[in-house]
């Protein structure tokens, strides 16, 4: 039971975090595009279309953790000192990619469409009062918010290669590498 366990924990993590950790480094310069180019309507869905897989992903990445504990408990290694600090790694990139990452992707997104990005083929209606120059764009979504949502994002995928690194090496493991 122990091999098949592991091999659904290994599966789901290639499928479900590979993804996001990919999907959320590709955002921020697909969203520096939109910044760059308005009225580019593929540079926007392309966007869209990352942080979809990011909020999709992140949902079914939850399976990894739950077939983790399955076969840690099966393994008998549920007290190993290499565990504890990956489920702890582990919990701080699930807080780091709901908390930083995709509310700040979601964020950029809504503000593309403030800006009069078009949205399903319309042009978004600008509030009143904002000049059709762009000015929204800029003060919504600048540069410096995509920097520091790769920040965060690089953060997150750090996080997920650390707990990738001990799964593997697993020191002072008493069941062997």
């Amino acid at each position: 039971m122990t091999k098949f366990l592991l091999a659904v924990h290994v599966i789901a993590a290639i499928v479900a975090i590979g993804p996001v950790t990919v999907a959320a480094s590709m955002f921020p310069p697909a969203a520096r595009k939109v910044l760059e180019a308005p009225d580019d309507a593929s540079a926007l869905a392309t966007a869209r279309l990352l942080h979809r897989i990011c909020q999709v992903y992140a949902v079914a990445g939850v399976v990894v953790p739950v077939f983790g504990f399955a076969t840690a408990s099966d393994m008998g290694v549920l007290g190993d000192t290499w565990l504890i600090v990956s489920i702890a790694l582990t919990a701080a990139a699930a807080v780091v990619l709901a908390a930083l990452v995709l509310p700040r992707q979601s964020a950029i997104l809504e503000g593309a469409g403030k800006a009069g990005v078009p949205q399903g083929g319309q042009e978004a209606a600008l509030p009143e009062g904002v000049p059709q120059e762009g000015t929204l764009r800029e003060a919504v979504v600048d540069r410096a918010a995509t920097v520091r949502l790769a920040m965060f994002t690089g953060i997150f995928n750090l996080l997920w290669a650390t707990v990738t690194v001990l799964m593997i090496i697993r020191p002072g493991s008493t069941t062997g590498a």
